[in-house]
Formats: structure tokens, C-alpha cells, sequence
């Protein structure tokens, strides 16, 4: 299945994706990726569905945050357009997790040089010299810091980071409880109904998280919180979560961070 984000007459990201999407490398990849994940941990998809899910994300999240005034880093620091942000993400987004095919310690670490032989392959189809130096360097560094520790030092990683963590909706809990996985983590992703991002009021953008059961604050205090914080667009981001269920007993009514 191919990756589908919304280009937006974005003709650069338009040629980024239809090359990634021909790219049988990358397929496999994530598929190897995968492998280890899902087949030998019994963890949560890192191949394809995850990477379609937190590119869109990390895409919405990017044009809410232009909408309402923020500037790209890559606009900021080297004259770059908002469309070259949308390649970074969208790119950043896509090849995140490829380390995930060598191991699950340090992915991230693993997912640099993998990273980098696409984009070597990629880029200069699309971009001179110049430009496709710097979309790799932003790439690379988005890839770096979607740990959960490491600081974002660009708006744009700080997007790829919050849209990977946004990916929690009960479906990413199947397969951990189909393998028995009846700890904390899954049964808080399993209360994680849906997530809705849209324009905020108190701040550019508003996350909703729709939880079933107040067992989703786990998910979003142990993950969420930790991955904005440790993000550059924290100031930028709303959380508000709210239990929609008429069999709990609410804990809670509303959570916020």
C-alpha cells in the first residue's frame, strides 16, 4: 500500500512521495522492521500502517502550526519555504522507525545511516545541491531526536516527535493483547477511542483525546507528556482529555497537560 498524504499543489513533496513509494528498499524495510516488532516482540505496529498514520499527523500538525503564525525552522534558519518543511516531515515521519529492522535498543540510532542511503537516493532527483544538503540534515536530526529524552532543536522534529507519540488509538493495542500483554501500557492504549487535532483557542493547536477509560491518562502522561515536553512545539500544543463512556465509573471528567 502506498503512503498518501495531502500535497496541497506541494509539487516537491508530490515528487518526494511518488519516490519513496517506488522504493522497494524502503518497502522491505519496514516490513523487516516489523518483523521484530510485531512477530518477535509482540509490540504495536512500526512498519507501514504507523508510518501512514503519524506522515498525516505530522502533516496536519505542520499546516496548523503555519495557519496560526509559526514559523518552520528550516524558514527561519535557512530561507527555506513552508513546502520544504513538509518534505522534512513527511520524510522524517517515513523513516523514523527504520532502525526498528536492526533492533529495538537505540532504532533510533540505527535509523540514521538507513535513513540517509534513501534520501541520498531520493533527493537530488528532486532538489540542487544546496537544498537537498540541508533537507537531509533536517531529516536526520528529526529522526534523531523522536526519542522521548532527546531535546528537539527544530520545529519540525518537535512536530515528527508529537505526531509519532499521537499514534496510541486502541487499534496499536490489538496485537500486544492478542499476545497476552495485559500490562499497563496496552490496556491504557486500549482505552484510547480516538485522537482529533484542530485550531485551539488557548494555543495555535488542539489535541483531543477520546478515552473509553481513564486507564488512557497512563498513555498520555508516560508517553504524550514527556515526548511534548521534550519537543519544540510544546508551547504551541493543547492536550485535553475526556472519558465518553456511560459504564465507567469517571475517575476523572477531564485531563489536561
Amino acid at each position: 500500500m502506498p503512503i498518501r498524504v495531502p500535497t496541497r499543489h506541494n509539487e516537491m513533496l508530490g515528487r518526494v512521495v511518488e519516490r519513496l513509494n517506488a522504493d522497494e528498499e524502503l518497502h522491505q524495510l519496514w516490513k523487516c522492521a516489523n518483523v521484530n516488532a510485531v512477530d518477535r516482540l509482540r509490540m504495536s505496529d512500526h512498519g507501514e500502517v504507523h508510518i501512514r498514520i503519524v506522515s498525516n499527523v505530522a502533516l496536519k500538525l505542520l499546516r496548523l502550526l503555519v495557519q496560526a503564525g509559526v514559523q518552520m525552522s528550516v524558514v527561519a534558519n535557512y530561507g527555506l519555504t513552508n513546502d520544504d518543511a513538509e518534505v522534512i516531515v513527511v520524510l522524517a515521519s517515513c523513516l523514523h522507525d527504520v532502525g526498528m529492522a536492526v533492533h529495538r535498543e537505540r532504532h533510533e540510532d540505527y535509523s540514521i545511516p538507513l535513513a540517509l542511503s534513501r534520501l541520498r537516493a531520493w533527493l537530488p532527483e528532486v532538489y540542487g545541491l544546496r537544498e537537498a544538503t540541508i533537507i537531509t540534515a533536517e531529516v536526520l536530526h528529526a529522526v534523531s531526536a523522536h526519542h522521548v529524552d532527546v531535546p528537539c532543536l527544530t520545529v519540525e522534529a518537535g512536530i515528527v516527535k508529537v505526531a509519532d507519540a499521537l499514534d496510541m488509538c486502541a487499534g496499536r493495542s490489538r496485537i500486544p493483547f492478542q499476545a497476552g500483554a495485559l500490562n499497563i501500557h496496552a490496556v491504557s492504549a486500549a482505552a484510547i477511542e480516538a485522537i482529533k487535532l484542530m485550531p485551539g483557542t488557548a494555543k495555535p493547536v488542539r489535541v483531543e483525546v477520546v478515552m473509553t477509560n481513564s486507564a488512557g491518562i497512563f498513555q498520555l502522561d508516560e508517553l504524550l507528556k514527556r515526548k511534548l515536553k521534550n519537543s519544540s512545539i510544546a508551547p504551541y500544543v493543547q492536550v485535553v482529555a475526556a472519558i465518553q463512556s456511560d459504564t465507567e465509573r469517571h475517575l476523572v471528567a477531564e485531563y489536561e497537560l
